[in-house]
């Protein structure tokens, strides 16, 4: 008994000591000062996060860690921003698990923080580092993300605490799953919050936002953090505290970062990109291109021709599965090319990147950095290489206005490569290469035509054919949202000629235009694979008013074209009184040529031509009308030709009856059966036709046919039985030869004969 007791006491000594350690946490957070904090021991932490930290060798906290960890403890909203590659992951996942820690929090009382980042890989890294960091906690957390099992995900969100989620599948689950419940949510975390905020994720953002209670604690850090009171002000944010650690720094990019750019011709840079990647076999390589085909393209065509290193594709279209498969190999891997999209800039922490190359042009500043910070992470080393185009070269100016130190360098024309003609052949052989170069060449200037700072991006300077070459194409596939552009651009350009414009105004109207065209698209570029007349399709587009969150749907501006169908077409055929089923011929002379044995008789249809006013098209009733009139005239064509054919067969039987009876007598005896199989034949014959003709014929003609065909069959059975009377006869009147010999003699004759064989 007594041992029992004291075991008793120890867990209920235990439960009070923890209680009394999360109190003594509370009041050490109110009076904490993070400035003499060195590393994470100096922290107000908790024994299982402490714990945690130093199992996954964290030990000295960065600036962005040190400044925001001590005041999230605190309860206030942050606004992190920080450089890329500076520990911001960290800097959010201690303030959650403490936050919960201290309110006790178990899986029984459901979702108790929301981390919600932009892409599946990020959002898959974030869950990775939770794990490690809160072992020892007694939370249940989840990876809500698009491409997994959604029945499997909905079976278990009730039980999750910590859900670190994309905002896309977030809302699905929110819409269709009735075990999600946010009404306790204690934090919110948005990771690259200026990517969130935008307008590619605003409806779903919003949309999460109204089902999330407002007594809540808001995180938001991102390397290029917003400002914006309009998107501070939908999150509902109380006193936020904005922490950024390298706002006065002489550069917005890692120290260890060395950038440079240079000048190419669009169709010299995959050239540029093959040779950079043959003399840079043994390092590790990152290129950033705009469009998913452009991925899958080079990636497959340089695949094909073997550069000598490992090659990989990453990019939004990819399988779940494949794309995870494709993040972790490069990860492991010491010496690898990764071609991809933004989607693996923002975020993603892969070590040992030793160069990142930017293809294709960023979208804006803040894009160029989350690439570029990709490498040089942790106060590590890296080179970062930009390829503009001539039209592009203003980019680099603004790069230095917002403090970032890039340098030009020029190509080495030695070791450059051409590989065009491979490129040719590999097309040539094979078509679904070609098809995919096509597919690429299409989406560049899709994305080029959509930027929307259009004094970098101008779709009408590029140099298309050669393009087109440098990918393996004869020509340059037909572009149809760019056609339709130009066609758009010039009668805009004609409506402001008469009205006095000057010709600074054409570039207001092509700007106007394009921001049109941009905002057709929601603003945000697309890499899916919808087709390029969609570019400028809105079925539905949805806004939100000035005093409230009520939905206003808006029409698209043009309506669509009414499709002309077969039925129409009919109908105006028929409107210019047209006959149908008419046919004239004519001969060499240019004469009309007589009617022939199929063209209607009937005196109906004569009449209807001849009327002025006669209906076009088909009527039922004149037409039943028309075909009965018209059998009368078949019939009597019918029976025509079957007089006809009697006759003939008649004619010929006559003939050959003459031709018999003038042969000689020793040659009629052996064609008698013949003669006679013969007759019969053709009078079985002639029967049958009779027959037929008896079933067809009900006139007065076909009677008078009957009687006299009956005569002649009597006058043919008189003239067989005289024909067999007189060939008996003769073969009676034939007497046996005589060889001048008796009986006996003629006996004796034919033994002789017999001896002799």
């Amino acid at each position: 008994k007594k041992e029992s007791m004291k075991h008793y006491r120890k867990k209920n000594t235990k439960g009070l000591t923890e209680k009394g350690e999360i109190q003594k946490l509370k009041d050490t957070c109110e009076t904490f000062d993070s400035g003499g904090a060195s590393t994470f021991k100096d922290f107000p932490l908790s024994m299982k996060t402490q714990l945690g930290l130093e199992e996954s060798s964290y030990q000295v906290p960065t600036e962005i860690q040190r400044e925001s960890i001590g005041l999230a403890l605190k309860g206030f909203d942050i606004l992190g921003a920080a450089k890329t590659g500076s520990g911001k992951t960290l800097a959010f996942i201690v303030p959650v698990l403490e936050k919960l820690y201290k309110e006790m929090w178990s899986r029984y009382y459901g979702l108790g923080a929301l981390i919600i980042t932009p892409t599946r890989e990020l959002a898959y890294q974030i869950f990775e580092v939770l794990k490690k960091v809160g072992v020892h906690h007694d939370f249940s957390a989840g990876l809500i993300i698009g491409g997994k099992d959604l029945k499997f995900e909905s079976k278990r969100m009730d039980s999750c605490n910590i859900i670190v989620c994309t905002p896309g599948r977030l809302l699905q689950h929110m819409d269709e799953n009735p075990l999600f419940d946010a009404t306790q949510l204690q934090i919110l975390v948005l990771d690259e919050a200026d990517r969130i905020l935008d307008l590619g994720f605003q409806q779903t953002v919003n949309a999460i936002i109204e089902n999330l209670p407002l007594a809540r604690q808001t995180l938001l850090f991102s390397a290029t953090q917003t400002k914006s009171v309009k998107d501070l002000a939908r999150l509902s944010l109380t006193s936020p505290m904005y922490v950024s650690v390298h706002e006065h720094a002489k550069f917005s990019t890692p120290e260890g970062l060395q950038q440079s750019y240079m000048v190419c011709e669009l169709h010299d840079k995959i050239n540029l990109l093959w040779s950079f990647i043959k003399s840079h076999l043994k390092q590790k390589i990152m290129v950033f291109v705009s469009s998913c085909k452009q991925v899958k393209y080079i990636y497959q065509s340089f695949c094909r021709m073997r550069p000598g290193t490992t090659l990989l594709a990453l990019h939004g279209n990819m399988h779940q599965m494949k794309r995870m498969a494709t993040y972790v190999q490069f990860c492991r891997k010491q010496n690898a090319v990764l071609i991809a999209t933004d989607i693996a800039a923002r975020g993603l922490d892969f070590p040992s990147v030793n160069w990142v190359i930017q293809l294709d042009c960023p979208e804006d500043v803040s894009t160029y950095i989350h690439r570029a910070g990709r490498t040089a992470r942790l106060e590590k080393d890296g080179e970062a290489l930009l390829v503009l185009l001539p039209s592009e070269v203003s980019m680099a100016q603004q790069l230095i206005e917002r403090k970032i130190p890039i340098e030009k360098i020029d190509v080495n024309p030695r070791m450059l490569m051409n590989i065009q003609r491979k490129m040719e052949v590999l097309c040539a052989r094979d078509v679904q290469l070609k098809e995919s170069a096509q597919r690429c060449f299409t989406a560049y200037l899709k994305n080029i035509f959509l930027m929307k700072d259009k004094a970098v991006f101008d779709v009408k300077q590029l140099d298309l054919e050669p393009f087109a070459r440098s990918l393996g194409l004869a020509l340059a596939p037909r572009v149809r949202f760019l056609q339709k552009h130009l066609k758009q651009l010039e009668k805009a350009k004609a409506a402001i000629r008469p009205t006095g414009g000057h010709l600074g105004n054409d570039n207001q109207s092509e700007a106007k235009l394009c921001r049109e065209n941009h905002a057709r698209t929601f603003g945000g570029q697309s890499d899916t694979d919808a087709s390029d007349d969609d570019i400028f399709t809105v079925k539905q587009r949805i806004t939100y008013d000035n005093e409230g969150n009520e939905e206003v749907t808006q029409e698209p501006a043009q309506k669509p074209k009414k499709l002309i169908t077969k039925a129409a077409l009919a109908r105006k055929v028929l409107n210019k009184k047209i006959l149908p089923n008419k046919k004239v011929t004519f001969d060499e002379e240019g004469e009309m040529v007589q009617e022939g044995p199929n063209v209607q008789k009937a005196e109906l249809i004569k009449d209807l031509l001849k009327e002025e006013n006669a209906p076009c098209g088909i009527d039922v009733e004149v037409s039943k009308k028309i075909m009965q009139e018209e059998d009368r005239y078949d019939k009597q064509r019918d029976r025509e030709r079957v007089k006809a054919m009697h006759k003939a067969a008649r004619l010929k039987s006559k003939q050959e009856r003459r031709d018999q009876q003038m042969l000689p007598p020793a040659l009629e005896m052996g064609t008698d059966r013949e003669s006679e199989s013969e007759e019969e034949g053709e009078a079985e014959e002639s029967e049958d036709v009779e027959k037929s003709i008896e079933r067809d014929e009900t006139s007065q003609e076909e009677e008078e046919e009957e009687e006299r065909t009956s005569q002649k069959r009597k006058v043919a059975s008189k003239t067989l039985r005289s024909t067999h009377l007189s060939k008996r006869q003769r073969i009676e009147d034939i007497s046996p030869p005589t060889t001048g010999l008796d009986l006996a003699d003629d006996e004796a004759l034919a033994l002789r004969m017999l001896s002799h064989k």
